[in-house]
């Protein structure tokens, strides 16, 4: 391992995440589909509880005092009606953990359902399940945060090459940044593979700069970036992927601009801290900028989301003053 990943927060972080993204892949190959259903409608798998199950659990047992919060909780697994999608997460997790029991899985799920303390891990365990059920791009993702800052970054995209070629099935990526020490990307099947150093794109002229755009539209402002591109007069062909699978490649410079407007129908909607935490350290230690629509730094330090931010927007950094003034004219 290189000297920048041997921190033990970091050395946790990507064993946790390899195990958590390698599990999730076997759950995808067996053709687990949605369990239950959230208060939003969007489908939770048993992929996501038995990812949050097992890394809540290797926290537990390499860092017992530290505090989690993750996007899953164990209320309605608890239920009847949540029985069976239980049975099947206790079958998975127990490839990991062989004595795991139904109770113990849910109280790990739980412990992501804290609030946020000064030292704080935040988890995502599939972000992009939309994108796991199409068997596209998901990503899971894992980030320390130190007072506000993130200091630890890892993701595991199982669907992802070389951090930027979509391939199903293929070896995947796992890519790691610790601040200060740069990002950087191992094959996540390969635990002895080279570890590669990102890093973001040079374009610098907004008509050659390739947007990262979502498959999934129901939180975005589609014609809002319709209206940017026009603005800024794009004619690069966009890079359509879900989850911070986007981030990973906007780090390894295929893609140049990532944006996240906030859909007309859900004007007070804010940013939850594991959908951008790892997400944004991956690009900020392969040198690209991450703010929000305002050019305002991410704020971690709100709780469970981004309470002082709106939206997101993530460049190379040679296209982020650029980018903002695009938003201003277009008042997205």
């Amino acid at each position: 391992m290189t000297q920048a990943l041997a921190s033990p927060e970091a050395r946790f972080a990507i064993d946790a995440v390899r195990e958590a993204a390698l599990l999730v892949r076997r759950v995808q190959q067996e053709m687990v589909g949605s369990g239950l259903t959230k208060d939003d409608k969007s489908p939770v798998t048993v992929a996501d509880f038995a990812a949050q199950a097992l890394v809540a659990k290797r926290l537990a047992d390499r860092f017992p005092d530290a505090a989690l919060m993750g996007e899953e909780t164990a209320v309605a697994l608890r239920t009847e009606s949540g029985r069976e999608t239980l049975e099947q997460i206790t079958h998975f997790v127990r490839m990991a953990v062989p004595d795991a029991t139904p109770e113990a899985i849910c109280d790990w799920i739980d412990r992501g359902v804290g609030e946020r303390r000064a030292n704080t891990w935040t988890l995502d365990p599939v972000d992009g399940t939309k994108g796991f059920l199409r068997r596209e791009q998901y990503a899971v993702a894992l980030a320390l945060i130190n007072d506000g800052v993130v200091n630890v970054g890892v993701l595991g995209c199982p669907d992802l090459v070389d951090a930027a070629l979509p391939s199903p099935g293929g070896r995947g990526s796992l890519i790691a940044a610790v601040r200060g020490e740069g990002t950087w990307l191992q094959p996540l099947e390969d635990v002895s593979g080279d570890w590669v150093r990102l890093r973001v794109s040079d374009v610098s002229d907004a008509k050659h700069a390739r947007l990262l755009r979502s498959v999934e539209k129901a939180h975005t402002d589609v014609g809002g970036i319709d209206s940017l591109v026009a603005t800024l007069n794009v004619e690069a062909k966009p890079v359509l992927m879900d989850s911070q699978a986007k981030y990973v490649v906007l780090a390894a410079g295929g893609g140049d601009v990532l944006l996240r407007l906030i859909s007309p129908k859900r004007p007070e909607y804010k940013e939850m801290v594991w959908d951008q935490a790892a997400g944004s350290l991956v690009i900020q230690e392969a040198g690209g900028r991450i703010t929000d629509l305002d050019g305002k730094p991410l704020d971690f330090r709100q709780g469970r989301t981004l309470a002082a931010n709106r939206g997101i927007l993530a460049t190379n950094g040679l296209l982020h003053e650029a980018a903002l003034a695009g938003l201003r004219a277009i008042k997205a």
